[in-house]
């Protein structure tokens, strides 16, 4: 039963998190705000609540190693198989921004995270510092993205009352999917003798990155290399700097040993693939076929170790 639960509510997860995106960018597209600033917030924002929705229910239930786990694995997951996959099927062209501004944005943001857990807690004041670089971060890309002509190409418009109802319905569903898969997994990491950390480093970090890799693949097949890399990209920002913020400043988060080096990991991988986006400002099928290799490697040390 708890696998049926857990899948029905990683669905919701998914599905929530789709229909929260559509009706938000409803919204953005009756405000006219400029697609670059909806690629980069709404559709970011709308792929990482899952993970919002399981870090926050994980904290306040007391499973920290599911909180922050999920958050470094799906960080893994998206650099090396959202990209990975994305590039390998269809090779991506990185945008200067991303390269100049976004990428070294995100080796920042983990190297800093890495650092603050070097004592092995995030308080509330540390939790603070990360919203505060994120909205210094979406700061200069909204005033940046303002200076830039409005397209007119045509968005999507629902009613005012239809995008109301799917943004605060797609909400539900997230926080009612993000509650269901961390009680189930637990359940579930226990019957099987796994911890509680390696649930949130795979299981659940592969299942809440779903909507980027999606997002991702859609988006690079109609053409649109910068969103389907900025997906990725602003995802990993918002799951460090939103999710764990926020997180840390609703409840202490306890960092797991583990989990120190998981991060300083990351932000080695960070730099390997921005170095792969800024070699010829593309990531071809050989660079996707080696971040997928990167990602299998990282998923047998970590359940093996």
């Amino acid at each position: 039963m708890e696998y049926i639960l857990l899948l029905l509510g990683l669905f919701l997860l998914i599905k929530g998190a789709d229909i929260f995106v559509d009706g938000a960018s409803s919204v953005a597209a009756k405000f006219k705000v400029p697609s670059l600033i909806i690629g980069l917030t709404v559709v970011s924002f709308g792929t990482s609540a899952p993970e919002a929705a399981i870090s926050i229910s994980a904290s306040l239930s007391g499973s920290n190693s599911i909180s922050l786990g999920n958050v470094i694995g799906s960080n893994f997951f998206n650099l090396l198989m959202v990209i990975g996959i994305t590039a390998l099927l269809i090779p991506l062209t990185a945008d200067s921004d991303v390269v100049r501004r976004d990428m070294p944005t995100v080796i920042l943001a983990t190297g800093g995270l890495a650092i603050i857990i070097l004592d092995g807690v995030i308080m509330w004041y540390e939790a603070l510092i990360l919203l505060a670089a994120l909205g210094f971060y979406l700061f200069a890309v909204i005033k940046k993205a303002l200076r830039s002509p409005a397209e007119d190409a045509e968005r999507k418009q629902y009613s005012w009352f239809l995008s109301i109802v799917m943004v605060a319905g797609g909400l539900a569903a997230v926080v009612l999917g993000g509650d269901m898969v961390v009680d189930n997994a637990k359940i579930i990491a226990a019957d099987f003798g796994m911890s509680e950390m390696l649930i949130g480093l795979t299981v659940v970090a592969l299942g809440t990155s779903l909507p980027e890799l999606v997002t991702s693949l859609v988006a690079a097949k109609k053409g649109e290399s910068g969103i389907a890399i900025g997906n990725a990209v602003g995802s990993c920002l918002f799951n460090i700097l939103f999710i764990l913020g926020l997180t840390g400043i609703i409840k202490p988060i306890s960092v797991e040993s583990e989990l120190i080096a998981d991060t300083c990991l990351l932000a080695l991988i960070s730099a390997t693939v921005c170095i792969f986006m800024a070699k010829g400002k593309k990531v071809g099928r050989l660079e996707g076929i080696e971040c997928i290799l990167l990602y299998a490697a990282y998923t047998v040390f970590i359940i093996l170790r």
